[in-house]
């Protein structure tokens, strides 16, 4: 009976221990997943630029990515996109194809994506980059710098 009763205990907790490791990250989707979740349901949209040899971008992945309060932030209020800036993936978004043209002439080539959203005029494209869009996908703020957990969260609650 008792050992009927601990496994009966066990198939019960394990659905909590599950649902707990689910909200201890954030729900990062690709372009191809937002495009469909921008469809169903608008909403804000964070995108984040990295790549793996970025050194700042490995830092934020550590402190303010695994920061509780803007885990739940983004997961309740945004659509979280994290992209590896120099992928060589072809991307559909918005029924156009994008590429890393670059890759074919570069070692680290940038793709056409981070490109066209993260650039500046008269700057050289630089990571980490963090960009901050309505729910019509209309950009309201950019970020190219290493943001501390405090930084990071000042932003996305203020958009």
């Amino acid at each position: 009976m008792t050992k009927n009763l601990q496994i009966l205990i066990l198939f019960l907790a394990l659905p909590l221990l599950g649902h707990s490791q689910e909200n201890d990250k954030i729900n990062w989707i690709n372009f191809e997943q937002l495009e469909d979740s921008l469809s169903v349901k608008p909403k804000k949209t964070f995108v984040y630029f990295y790549a793996d040899w970025c050194v700042y971008c490995k830092k934020m992945d550590r402190n303010a990515f695994k920061n509780p309060e803007i885990i739940t932030k983004l997961n309740s209020d945004y659509y979280a996109v994290k992209m590896n800036a120099e992928s060589t993936d072809t991307i559909t978004f918005e029924g156009q194809k994008f590429y890393n043209l670059q890759a074919e002439t570069q070692r680290n080539g940038i793709h056409q994506i981070p490109l066209l959203l993260a650039s500046r005029k008269n700057k050289e494209f630089s990571l980490p980059a963090i960009l901050i869009l309505d729910e019509k996908f209309n950009l309201k703020k950019r970020e190219f710098e290493y943001l501390t957990s405090k930084k990071m969260l000042q932003l996305i609650i203020a958009h």
